[in-house]
């Protein structure tokens, strides 16, 4: 017991040395620390101060550095507007001074200006006396002038203009003939020669066609199959195509008339399917001229695009392009229409060229102008007009429609290219024997060619020469002069133009002579 009493005591003083020990330990440590910070704060201290010391320094010297840029700026700046005042200082006085000349300058022509109008109102008073005096003077000799003639002023007046007037009216018929007989040197020369050169490009020969074809039969007793048995194979064919067939003695033929080439065509080439299929009754031949119909449109509307593609005509609307396809199945006065129309289109685009137009809408106005004539129902509107309505209709241009309405004068023209279309489908037609006329619509013309020469008073013979495009009139010596002659030429070919329709152009002669006969024995 006591020697745990012992143990337990010594263990409390060991604890209490120990912890003496450990603060005084701990008060060394702790010593030791803060003079360790002491150190360490004073050499941050001395190390902050010198950096600050060259922190200072520089900033001097920056603060030094920019300093001189500015001044150096400033003084550029200053030294730029004082040379900029200086300049417009100097600008000012030279204003100044021209400003002083001009004073000057005005001062001395507003004293000239001055005399001028002073020596002005001076003449004009003096005129003014004088234009009175010069006024007496006329009155007084008007008044002798009328006591002498025995006229007073204003019939004289009335004399003298009629007198004028004729001499006018002499002199004006004198110089508007000159000026037609220089126009015509010069503008036919030019038209010739466009013409000429046109159509020695474009050679083109002709064929008239008719109202009938013939279909070749290898033998007679086919003619007999076609007939049917008491003609009702042929009165089907005639009912289904609208074609009239004549079967007569002629050897291995069948003659087929219509006035329809399109119908023609039909029956033609319906008859060969027929004959080659062998198989001819009714119904058989409804079937067959159906289809060659069909074949038929088709083949229009190929012959269409083949002659645009031709032509170089980009951008026909298809109905067009259709009607100029049915074209080759028409004629005019027996020339085939798509020939006719192929040919005015190459002639519009070799004249248009010549006189620096457009070339393809002249092709293009051609090609359409007669696209009238195939109506596929009756109408009494002028081809011409129809032509024009449907092209407008197709969004054609306004050029083309024009020329399409006006090259039979139905219309005004109002484009270069009308004219064109015109000469170019006069220049077609009239190609020999490319179309032919009635006999008495020919003779009719030139009958009214000389009645209308016959409605001019003085007219004493009338001849209508050169198949109607010449008209020669002889007039009496006694009742019209030469003047008057060439204003008769005139009128009749003005009248001619108003109430006749004719191709190409009528050239009127007018002839005047005077004969003196004597008889020697």
């Amino acid at each position: 017991m006591d020697n745990i009493m012992f143990l337990i005591v010594a263990g409390i003083i060991g604890l209490g040395i120990g912890f003496a020990i450990a603060k005084v330990l701990e008060r060394n440590r702790a010593s030791q620390l803060i003079g360790n910070a002491k150190k360490t704060s004073e050499s941050i201290i001395r190390d902050a101060k010198s950096e600050g010391e060259s922190i200072k320094k520089d900033k001097i010297l920056q603060a030094k550095e920019k300093f001189i840029e500015l001044k150096s700026e400033h003084e550029k700046v200053i030294f730029s507007r004082d040379k900029k005042m200086a300049e417009a200082e100097k600008r000012t006085r030279d204003k100044e001074s021209q400003v002083s000349n001009e004073l000057a300058k005005n001062k001395k022509l507003n004293a000239s200006l001055e005399e001028k109008i002073k020596n002005y109102n001076h003449r004009n008073e003096y005129l003014e006396k004088k234009k009175n005096e010069i006024n007496k003077l006329h009155k007084s000799q008007v008044q002798q002038l009328e006591v002498i003639s025995g006229l007073s002023a204003d019939e004289a007046k009335g004399q003298l203009i009629e007198s004028l007037k004729e001499q006018a009216k002499a002199d004006s018929m004198t110089l508007v003939q000159t000026a037609i007989e220089e126009a015509k040197l010069t503008a036919q020369q030019e038209a010739k020669k466009v013409i000429i050169n046109t159509i020695q490009r474009i050679g083109t020969e002709e064929a008239v066609e008719n109202c009938v074809s013939v279909f070749n039969i290898e033998s007679d007793d086919v003619k007999g199959r076609i007939i049917g048995r008491e003609g009702r194979n042929i009165r089907a064919i005639e009912a289904a195509t609208g074609v009239e067939i004549i079967v007569d003695d002629t050897p291995e033929a069948i003659i087929l008339s219509c006035f329809d080439s399109v119908r023609r065509e039909v029956a033609r080439l319906s008859l060969h399917k027929l004959v080659t299929d062998g198989r001819i009754h009714p119904a058989r031949i409804e079937e067959v001229v159906k289809k060659t119909r069909k074949q038929i449109e088709e083949e229009i509307i190929e012959v269409g695009k083949r002659t645009v593609i031709d032509l170089g005509i980009h951008g026909l609307h298809p109905e067009l392009i259709k009607m100029v396809g049915r074209m080759k199945y028409r004629s005019s006065y027996g020339q085939n229409l798509l020939q006719h129309s192929r040919e005015v289109a190459k002639l519009c685009g070799v004249m248009a060229a010549e006189l620096g137009l457009n070339p393809k809408l002249a092709k293009r106005a051609g090609l359409l102008h007669d696209i009238g004539k195939v109506p596929e129902t009756e109408t009494e509107v002028p081809h011409a007009i129809l032509g024009m309505q449907w092209a407008e209709k197709y969004g054609e241009k306004a050029e083309v429609c024009n020329a399409i309405g006006a090259h039979h004068d139905e219309v005004e023209m109002t484009s270069l290219i009308s004219p064109i279309i015109q000469v170019c489908d006069a220049i077609s037609g009239a190609r020999p024997g490319a179309r032919r006329q009635v006999l008495d619509s020919y003779i009719q013309r030139l009958k009214d060619l000389e009645e209308i020469a016959f409605g001019f008073s003085g007219v004493k013979k009338a001849y209508a020469i050169q198949a109607g495009r010449e008209l020669r009139v002889i007039v009496e010596s006694e009742k019209v002069n030469d003047e008057r002659a060439a204003s008769l030429s005139f009128e009749i070919s003005q009248k001619i133009q108003t109430d006749m329709t004719y191709p190409g152009q009528v050239k009127i002669t007018v002839i005047r002579e005077t004969r003196a006969v004597n008889i020697a024995k």
